[in-house]
């Protein structure tokens, strides 16, 4: 993102901006519309949520300086921004359908939404900015596929993990470094089976402005498989075992820890993505090696051992704060900064966080029912695991035990748009369909008519 400062002030300059239409007007939403009033070039012009006052909260908490407007239609959502007014709306369909966006910023980290809303964006013409992880590592493939039909471009937003994870993996990839782990630090303590039902949950995600349910999502280590199997979809490495690792380390300690069991590390392979609990958090890392004698004497000269693995380590991700870079770098460049790739590399599936009797029926991530584990998308669809994607809302059919991975033989998957890609996207992958049906098959689903 060289010099992208320059493109967006020679945009503020000429008049115009990046206009972004945001879907999800939570914390991290919220956040996105505080940081354009910031920037130059760039403004959200309008925000979509299921709850109107909080779409309303967001422009007042960012501080946006002009009128804000309810829209309940496209069209009234186009006059509205071209006569420089602000609007919000309950509808994420407004947003996808109007012309006056250049962004789509999908925000909702709910599932179904996403891939809703990722559909029919590029359906409708809008570049898509994917902050919504769970979304992309379960239909991420298909969604990217599907924006490059319609000449759209398809992206997950700069400023996670994962974003910034691949932004050190391209940095090494492109010196040609051997990659041999690429990771994160957890943030929270590690408790699978916490619940957003417990009183200290509760209290806690009120004193961070979190919901509880989001904030179980990062305590069960969900969130962290989650955001490694978006890495890893992206890149082609994989989990080294089920759940990854998750070793104690420090940042100084990272390129001894996550090496090679030979070299007195904890990996079977070189090549993975994983997780670090200790002091890394807030910050990514790529551990690398190379074994060139000349390049090794010139690292010690730089201060970074004596190898033959290095640490890469970016100390912070700034989570929203960075979003607008990728919807900058989408309209004004027409890049990418990360996006799957044509298949999945990793799954993450659900665990029983409770005994589960027939009849019980599944709630979210985050939620009483499970947690989630990352596997290699082979294994797990080997083993026929249910994908977290797809897991809320599913009726168990047989008793599952506390702690047992949920298979898809033990559930009722409930009927879904989301359900409906999978299935698609599984075709594709196993070469069932031709990609003229596919498209007209995605096309379908990402028509449905607002009311």
């Amino acid at each position: 993102m060289i010099g992208l400062y320059k493109d967006l002030e020679d945009i503020a300059k000429a008049g115009k901006s990046v206009r972004v239409g945001l879907i999800g007007a939570g914390q991290m939403g919220t956040d996105v519309v505080a940081q354009t009033t910031m920037m130059k070039g760039i403004e959200v012009v309008i925000a979509a949520d299921i709850d109107l006052q909080r779409a309303k909260e967001a422009y007042r908490i960012g501080q946006v300086i002009g009128e804000v407007v309810e829209a309940r239609t496209p069209a009234e959502a186009d006059a509205a921004v071209q006569a420089g007014k602000f609007v919000v709306t309950r509808d994420y369909r407004v947003v996808t359908d109007m012309q006056s966006v250049d962004v789509v910023l999908e925000a909702t980290g709910v599932p179904e939404v996403g891939a809703s809303a990722a559909l029919r964006a590029a359906r409708k013409g809008h570049d898509l900015a994917m902050m919504n992880v769970e979304t992309d590592i379960t239909v991420g493939p298909i969604l990217n596929w599907y924006a490059s039909q319609k000449g759209v471009l398809y992206a997950l937003a700069a400023g996670d993990e994962p974003a910034a994870c691949k932004e050190l993996y391209d940095f090494a990839r492109a010196l040609g470094f051997t990659i041999v782990a690429a990771g994160k630090g957890k943030n929270n303590p590690l408790d699978r089976y916490a619940t957003p039902t417990d009183p200290a949950i509760i209290q806690e995600a009120s004193r961070r402005g979190l919901s509880p349910n989001m904030l179980i999502e990062f305590i069960d280590g969900s969130k962290t498989m989650i955001e490694m199997a978006a890495v890893s979809n992206a890149t082609g490495l994989v989990p080294d075992v089920r759940g990854m690792h998750g070793p104690h380390a420090t940042r100084d300690t990272l390129n001894r820890v996550f090496t090679l069991k030979e070299d007195g590390g904890v990996l079977n392979k070189m090549g993975v993505v994983d997780y670090g609990i200790g002091p890394i958090a807030p910050g990514v890392f790529v551990i690398v090696r190379t074994d060139h004698p000349r390049l090794r004497e010139a690292l010690i000269l730089r201060d970074m051992g004596t190898g033959p693995y290095y640490t890469l380590f970016r100390p912070y991700h700034l989570c929203s704060i960075e979003v607008p870079l990728t919807c900058a770098l989408l309209a004004i460049r027409r890049q990418s900064n990360m996006m799957p790739m044509d298949r999945l590399v990793s799954e993450v599936f659900a665990v029983a966080k409770r005994d589960l009797f027939p009849g019980d029926v599944l709630d979210g991530i985050g939620g009483t029912s499970f947690y989630s584990l990352i596997d290699t998308y082979e294994q797990a669809k080997a083993e026929c695991m249910l994908p977290i994607g797809l897991a809320k809302g599913a009726r168990v059919l047989r008793p599952i035990a506390k702690g047992q991975p949920i298979s898809c033989h033990d559930v009722e998957i409930k009927p879904s748009m989301i359900y409906q890609l999978r299935q698609l996207q599984d075709a594709w992958f196993e070469k069932r369909i031709s990609e003229g049906d596919l498209l007209l098959a995605v096309d379908q689903l990402a028509s449905e008519p607002i009311e």
